[in-house]
């Protein structure tokens, strides 16, 4: 068997060069994960992205986890009742559950972690702040916690992985009331894992906690965790060559997956995922305030080319994921590529005369299938009287530019995926007036027909008659072209054939949870 242990400093990234050594059977297995984003933060009340969420999932544990089928099912609590008013969930805590510390994970800190997530108004917050006020989360005893919602909100167990419960005791000794410049630096989980190093920008160490309550079944375990960021193809490959790549990315070039693919010990794991790439369009600011407009790029994007060659996907007919099955609607149209159509719409427009008519678009630098998506949308818009800037930036400074309209490009790329296993997290999220002023509502629909029928949605517990309002909500949004969905993501990663146990989760970066992969080569 080949371990792939390894130092990574941020001058060995560059110069691609790893140490590894040799594969004695009582070395531990350590894991190289690249990543293509830095680690903003690994504060589990702040989190927001994909790679964020990914460190959140390995370094603690919420009261609830969810399947590869999209189940929510116990964590922490192991189990939990609704009162017949639906609205309020009573948790009962896993016996024997402990912290990274190995002190027991207890009511309180759930209760703590709660009212630390509200105080913040950071990250998942924004899916409770204006539904559970801080008094409303009690500790019944060390193992029960009581929950009280202002309002039904259909989906709330859905939710409740995001409760990724921190250390109270150690949390509260740090500082500032709620420790935000130790869970800065510093993890305080129950999770799986904890935090031994990280170098902003180049790596993150993870080392595994052998006391983990939900046990380490598979004969062998990661041991640890180290996540590479670069976005330099060429080092990617390179880590494979040499044996020393655990997992790519999920966002390489498809010259680097058929390269590593090829190599002896690698395979391509391929799944299929409630995550859409959309064409973020700002419904607020001139011109794309215009429906016209916005109907205009939409037929001027080319999508059979974006998801057949460049970056390989399937089709989306609207803004939700066709694996969402019973919420999805069926009879919304093809996406159609229609030059001739698209210019009979910027006719149509109060734009219509303005030479040219100027779009500002925004993709994450650096990174090759956006930009050959940018160049494909600047050479097909400018064909119909566009004048197109491209606008590559770092991923920070994407996020930055969304906090406002007037500073949000006319369209961006962007990938979302749900961060809770429900429509709602798609709707709500992205297109909720309340929801604005994040990387994933850059297209700032405000509009309050959707608000409506999202807030009905969330109060409607009823199953079928809430996958009708999500129905409803597709369709408004399609009439109004609020934002045009590019393809559905079919996630590609390369990865050691001797790794194993990973599946898609429909949850962002849940499926990264390394408790549930384990290392085993044939022969």
């Amino acid at each position: 068997m080949k371990t792939m242990r390894h130092a990574l400093t941020a001058a060995a990234l560059a110069a691609a060069t790893v140490l590894t050594a040799p594969a004695v059977a009582q070395d531990k297995l350590s894991l190289v994960v690249n990543v293509v984003q830095i680690f903003g933060t690994v504060d589990p009340a702040k989190v927001t992205d994909y790679t964020e969420y990914m460190a959140a999932v390995n370094l603690y544990d919420g009261l609830t986890t969810v399947t590869s089928a999209g189940e929510v099912v116990p964590q922490l609590a192991e189990s939990w009742e609704v009162s017949e008013d639906s609205r309020t969930y009573t948790f009962r805590l896993k016996q024997g559950a402990t912290f990274q510390d190995s002190s027991p994970v207890e009511a309180k800190d759930v209760v703590y972690t709660m009212q630390r997530l509200l105080a913040l108004n950071e990250g998942p917050a924004y899916l409770f702040s204006d539904l559970v006020q801080p008094d409303n989360v009690k500790a019944l005893d060390e193992h029960t916690v009581e929950i009280r919602i202002d309002r039904v909100y259909a989906p709330f167990i859905s939710v409740t992985p995001l409760i990724l419960v921190v250390n109270s005791d150690v949390v509260s000794a740090e500082g500032n009331e709620w420790g935000e410049d130790f869970l800065a630096e510093n993890s305080a989980g129950a999770g799986p894992y904890n935090l031994s190093g990280w170098t902003r920008g180049a790596e993150m160490i993870l080392q595994r906690y052998d006391g983990y309550h939900a046990g380490w079944p598979n004969e062998r375990p990661i041991d640890e965790l180290r996540f590479v960021v670069t976005r330099d193809e060429a080092t990617v490959r390179a880590l494979a060559q040499r044996g020393e790549l655990g997992m790519s990315s999920q966002y390489q070039s498809s010259e680097t997956y058929e390269a590593i693919e090829k190599l002896d010990n690698y395979k391509l794991i391929e799944a299929e995922t409630a995550t859409g790439f959309y064409l973020k369009v700002n419904n607020q600011l001139a011109p794309t305030d215009d429906v016209h407009i916005r109907r205009a790029i939409a037929y001027a994007m080319d999508y059979a080319t974006i998801r057949e060659v460049i970056y390989p996907g399937g089709e989306m007919k609207g803004v939700l994921s066709p694996l969402f099955a019973e919420a999805h609607l069926d009879d919304l149209p093809s996406p159609e590529y229609n030059l001739e159509k698209a210019a009979e719409e910027v006719a149509k427009s109060k734009y219509a005369g303005e030479q040219p008519i100027r779009l500002s678009h925004a993709y994450v630098a650096n990174t090759p299938f956006e930009e050959e998506i940018g160049l494909l949308f600047k050479s097909t818009l400018e064909t119909i009287g566009f004048a197109v800037d491209l606008q590559p930036e770092p991923w920070n400074r994407i996020t930055e530019l969304a906090t406002k309209v007037e500073t949000t490009p006319h369209t961006s790329q962007v990938f979302y995926g749900p961060t809770y296993p429900s429509p709602d997290s798609v709707f709500f999220v992205q297109y909720h007036s309340r929801a604005a002023g994040t990387w994933s509502s850059m297209s700032w629909v405000q509009d309050s027909e959707i608000d409506a029928m999202i807030d009905k949605s969330r109060a409607t517990v009823d199953e079928a008659e809430r996958n009708k309002l999500y129905k409803d909500i597709q369709a408004r949004m399609h009439e109004t072209i609020a934002e045009i969905p590019l393809l559905s993501q079919l996630k590609r990663m390369a990865a050691h054939s001797c790794l194993r146990g990973y599946a898609e989760v429909p949850m962002q970066s849940w499926d990264y949870d390394f408790s549930r992969m384990w290392w085993k080569c044939e022969g």
